[in-house]
């Protein structure tokens, strides 16, 4: 599954795009972010990915959760999103 990093500056156009290329092609893809901000713009992304996909007739599910993730030599916790594409349903 194809991991995007998500920061508190990230765009969330550009990153909805990124979802919904990578939606298109693997049908799950996978967010990563740090902190409020990133979690925040994360988000964000998803609802903007969605709209965009449901009029293409691809329905989105998030499935939040955590994620260990090493930065240097620290550990930092994380918050994961997984989107997994599902037919839209007439």
């Amino acid at each position: 599954m194809e991991i995007l990093k998500v920061s508190s500056k990230s765009n969330p156009n550009k990153v909805a795009g990124a979802i919904a290329g990578v939606i298109s092609k693997n049908e799950q893809v996978e967010l990563q972010a740090i902190g409020a901000g990133a979690v925040n713009q994360a988000v964000k992304a998803v609802a903007i990915a969605s709209r965009f996909l449901r009029e293409q007739g691809t329905k989105v599910y998030m499935v939040p959760g955590f994620v260990e993730i090493q930065i240097g030599e620290e550990m930092r916790t994380g918050i994961t999103i997984k989107i997994i594409s599902g037919k839209e349903e007439e």
